[in-house]
């Protein structure tokens, strides 16, 4: 999509943070504090921290994308998709990367309260999730350019953003922990958790699957390898339906297995907004309607987090 003529520099630097997409940055930590709050150990002040954390990460992630992929000449300014304003020309490469840093340097600030309440794990996975955005579209092995952008999706917008929260609140409410644990305290990651952020897993990674689909074709012909472009687009638009369907089988597993509240199941509601999606990726659209598909695939990711959360949380709260 080739850039405006005239950008304002405050729209310029909208368009680089990408706020469409903090809801992907939102929906997990909402997610994991709903289940907090059914476990009995949500804490206020840490639950914030970590959504502050995740958005900060979820900008300086977006900063480091913008840039690196223009650098290396992936993005140009008639790129399919929402404009990219390095590749576009509306804000210098360097002053991208300072942004970059310089955001990166506020979720460093904000994690060393969740290092104090979470201790060495919270370390480890504060340090690593910013390298991770880095090395994403960066540095001499950018794993998003060879297949493995969807493992990382899945991993730390899924599975460790949820379990992050729920671990930070379990840590500062339970009293057998103290603070800067150096392990993984008895009772501050159970099986429920992992679980439940599979949803949230499924729903980040069918964002990006929808994101690689629309750009298969540039994407290959820049030398990108996505997984799209490894596998195709069939099997790719596979992916997203089976990743849309894993975050409505997990509510489905923890009423019938975990025994949860017949209140877990509201994520269910949403069902009428998911099927127009998949069927859009499924049909084998393109161009402006993947554009949509990619817009309301976000949306569904939060509606289906929110919906998640007060189903865990009302049998406590109400």
């Amino acid at each position: 999509m080739t850039a405006p003529v005239e950008v304002s520099r405050r729209r310029a630097w909208l368009m680089a943070a990408r706020p469409q997409t903090l809801p992907a940055g939102a929906s997990p930590v909402i997610l994991g504090t709903g289940l907090a709050v059914h476990e009995g150990v949500a804490a206020p002040l840490p639950a914030l921290a970590a959504l502050l954390g995740a958005l900060l990460i979820q900008i300086g992630t977006n900063f480091a994308n913008d840039y690196f992929d223009a650098v290396k000449g992936t993005d140009d300014p008639d790129r399919e998709g929402f404009t990219r304003v390095t590749a576009g020309g509306l804000i210098e490469p360097g002053t991208v990367r300072r942004a970059m840093v310089g955001t990166y340097a506020l979720a460093v600030v904000v994690g060393l309260y969740l290092v104090f309440v979470g201790g060495v794990p919270i370390l480890v996975v504060g340090l690593s999730s910013i390298v991770a955005g880095v090395l994403y579209t960066g540095g001499p092995y950018p794993y998003g350019y060879y297949g493995l952008g969807d493992l990382f999706v899945f991993l730390y917008f899924g599975v460790v953003a949820v379990t992050g929260t729920y671990y930070v609140q379990a840590a500062a409410s339970l009293p057998a922990v103290g603070p800067f644990p150096t392990g993984l305290p008895a009772g501050t990651l159970p099986p429920v958790a992992v679980v439940t952020s599979l949803a949230a897993a499924g729903l980040a990674t069918a964002i990006l699957v929808v994101n690689n689909v629309r750009d298969r074709e540039d994407d290959a012909a820049a030398g990108k390898r996505t997984l799209a472009v490894i596998v195709g687009d069939f099997w790719s638009r596979v992916e997203f339906l089976a990743m849309v369907v894993l975050a409505y089988v997990v509510p489905v597993v923890l009423w019938g297995w975990f025994g949860l509240e017949a209140s877990v199941l509201l994520p269910l509601v949403s069902l009428p907004l998911a099927v127009p999606v998949a069927r859009t990726v499924l049909t084998g659209s393109a161009g402006e309607a993947l554009n949509r598909a990619l817009e309301r695939t976000g949306q569904l990711f939060a509606i289906h987090s929110v919906l998640f959360a007060v189903g865990l949380a009302a049998p406590v709260v109400l």
